[in-house]
């Protein structure tokens, strides 16, 4: 596993900036209009080719060697190099500024063109080597007037050792000085700052990869260069800590096999209910590993042998220089619901050497193909080390490609829909969390207060984990947390469950979970704006749903909510969901297919059972027409359980209208309660 993933970020765009009260119109290039060479050093990905020039900077204000940036192909040629570049607006031109990136000094002549195509010299001096590493050159032109909307530069390579490397080219009306800025996220820029986790968990050795459990009480990460290791020193092992009741992280321990053995192990990412993790690597019983993703499951007696868990056409990911050679490493995240994993990969799709890409969870129970994130996230240089965070939108991520601090900083993106490929243009998380040398690795649990990465500045040894408090800029949206038992109804026993949570306005699956009374309570994790429908199932036993509505809520909440199954016997009564029917109306509502579906599936695997469906309502208005409704909501149920294929002989109907109240018809709250449809299990 690599310890270090870097990212790089194309743009297309122009950009305004505001300062000291005025506005300054900057724009970026957008379009290339003509090129001499570009640099190809390997066969698939984008790196050094003239599209890097477009947009805004993606190294400057810090100087260096880039993929992100027009290299010509011949780096000391003897003849000229060109390159023109279109912008998406005219303007009156009082300044152009190109940011050289690396070995700056080579640009001999700059040309501006106004719509027409008309061409001004506006820049004609010596090409000759430079002692700084990079620079931004700005060009004020003398002439009057000049209405442009393309420039084009001339470099002479020879007058300058080594390869000529331009990162961006911008255009003013304004003559204040073009920089090149940071896009930062404003929480960091509070007084804040990171705290080294201590010799618990840092050793002289390498701690990286932290994962925290979405609880925030066990901290998982790996070690190297430790002579603790299971196997030698120099390969990397899982290692965990625990929070104790007083708020200390206890002294690291070695998770031992299985999971750790004479390879590389980590852990990648973590169920939202603790009892699931996600390592790298495909373990086989002799010991040996290949490239992919396995999974754990916590029992009584601890974690189970790490099984497969396929990603499809991974294996036909290539590197950029050798086409059909396998990817040789890879950094994943889990959603911590499951169903949707984001991948750090190098593919023959890549923009340049690892990218981001999202796979998602199958019927089979297999992942798809990676599909690559799109080009706001991913770009010529390094993109790595995803985290995606419990509200299922907001993914941090290390990267070399978009301006930073140094040699790879920690970015946060949001979702923007449901395709998984519209992103929000990455913030570099600051000063405060990154620095000059390497950082990566971000994770936050449930509560979103602290988040754990891996640094390189500033520690006891090699890398160390460090965490720092979140601002609310940088966190996640707040999530709720549920957690209890699942009982029998009859004898409070605890009953092993499978647990489903859909978004009752579409009856989507949007997490899935186990209850085992071996490994303690559920738990489930969901994101705040929608009502959940809860189901609790096991064999023998009725579904038991819940709604829980999330819509209103805007900060952390904890719920608990103990659910109780009631055997299927003869004689069993069970009550539907009070909101199966709009108002005043006896159509059953889309969002309650799922629960009538539910005894759908009961009728069909018990053949021989009988049940009577009842009506009931509230008092309010007239008894005959409650009767009437109660009546003809019990025959919406029979008819869609008809329509799935249930006999009407095996379902008798009864209409008590307001005769049978279980609540008090004072407040609308508790007439809710009356107004219900129960179905008794006559025969089974």
């Amino acid at each position: 596993m690599n310890k270090r993933i870097l990212v790089n970020v194309f743009f297309l765009l122009s950009a305004v900036f505001i300062n000291r009260g005025y506005c300054q119109q900057i724009l970026w290039a957008n379009k290339v209009l003509g090129y001499s060479s570009e640099n190809r050093p390997v066969q698939f990905g984008h790196a050094f080719r003239a599209k890097q020039i477009l947009g805004i900077p993606n190294k400057l204000p810090d100087f260096g060697n880039s993929p992100c940036a027009w290299m010509p192909a011949d780096p000391d040629g003897r003849n000229e190099e060109w390159i023109k570049v279109g912008f998406d607006k005219t303007v009156a031109l009082k300044q152009v500024a190109i940011a050289e990136n690396f070995n700056p000094g080579a640009i001999a002549r700059v040309y501006a063109y106004d719509e027409s195509g008309k061409e001004y010299l506006i820049s004609d001096a010596p090409a000759g080597q430079l002692t700084a590493r990079g620079r931004m050159l700005r060009i004020f032109p003398k002439q009057q007037n000049i209405l442009a909307n393309a420039v084009k530069i001339v470099l002479q390579p020879s007058k300058v050792s080594g390869a000529n490397q331009i990162d961006a080219i911008g255009i003013s009306d304004d003559v204040k000085p073009i920089e090149a800025v940071i896009n930062i996220a404003k929480g960091p820029l509070l007084k804040t700052k990171r705290e080294n986790m201590g010799p618990a968990i840092n050793s002289q050795g390498q701690e990286v990869a932290p994962i925290i459990s979405p609880d925030g009480k066990t901290l998982f990460f790996t070690r190297g260069n430790f002579s603790g290791n299971v196997g030698t020193p120099e390969r990397q092992d899982i290692w965990y800590s625990k929070l104790n009741e007083k708020n200390v992280w206890g002294p690291a321990i070695n998770m031992g096999p299985p999971l750790n053995n004479a390879a590389d192990n980590a852990v990648t990412s973590i169920s939202a209910d603790g009892k699931t993790i996600y390592v790298i690597n495909v373990y086989s019983p002799d010991g040996s590993m290949a490239l992919g993703l396995s999974r754990c499951f916590q029992t009584k007696s601890g974690w189970t042998f790490p099984k497969e868990y396929k990603i499809n056409n991974l294996r036909e990911s290539v590197t950029a220089s050798n086409k059909g050679k396998q990817v040789e490493s890879m950094e994943t995240t889990v959603s911590p619901y499951g169903n949707v994993m984001i991948i750090s990969v190098e593919r023959n799709d890549t923009e340049g050497k690892k990218d981001l890409y999202v796979s998602f969870l199958q019927p089979d129970d297999s992942w798809s193909e990676p599909l690559h994130l799109g080009n706001v996230i991913n770009t010529a240089d390094y993109e790595g080390t995803p985290f995606l965070a419990l509200d299922n939108k907001t993914l941090y991520f290390s990267s070399h490609g978009h301006s930073g601090y140094g040699a790879g900083d920690l970015f946060l993106t949001r979702r923007l829909d449901d395709t998984w490929v519209n992103w929000s243009q990455p913030e570099n998380l600051g000063p405060v969390i990154n620095t000059p040398l390497w950082d990566a690795y971000f994770n936050v649990p449930a509560t979103g207060d602290y988040a754990y990465f891996s640094a390189s500045e500033k520690v006891s040894g090699q890398e160390d984990i460090f965490r720092v408090r979140l601002t609310p800029e940088t966190r996640p949206d707040p999530v709720a947390i549920i957690t209890g038992l699942i009982l029998e109804a009859e004898t409070d026993k605890p009953v092993r469950s499978d647990l489903i949570a859909e978004i009752k306005k579409n009856n989507e699956v949007f997490t899935k979970a186990t209850f085992d009374p071996e490994t303690g309570e559920y738990r489930l994790i969901l994101p705040l704006k929608e009502v959940y429908r809860i189901t609790a199932a096991e064999k023998g036993y009725f579904p038991f749903s819940e709604e829980i509505d999330l819509s209103k809520d805007t900060t952390l909440r904890n719920i608990r909510r103990d659910l109780y199954l009631k055997p299927i016997k003869a004689g069993q009564q069970i009550r539907l969901s009070s909101t199966m029917f709009a108002q005043s109306s006896a159509e059953v509502i889309r969002s309650s297919y799922p629960e009538l579906d539910r005894i759908v599936a009961a009728m069909t695997n018990y053949p021989a059972m009988e049940i009577l469906l009842e009506g009931h309502t509230d008092n309010q208005g007239e008894v005959q027409k409650n009767i009437k409704l109660a009546e003809d909501r019990v025959q919406q149920v029979k008819k869609y359980l008809l329509s799935k294929g249930i006999e009407g002989k095996r379902i008798q109907t009864k209409a008590w209208g307001p005769a049978k109240p279980i609540a008090s018809n004072l407040t609308e709250q508790t007439r809710m309660k009356n107004r219900r449809v129960e179905f008794t299990i006559l025969k089974i």
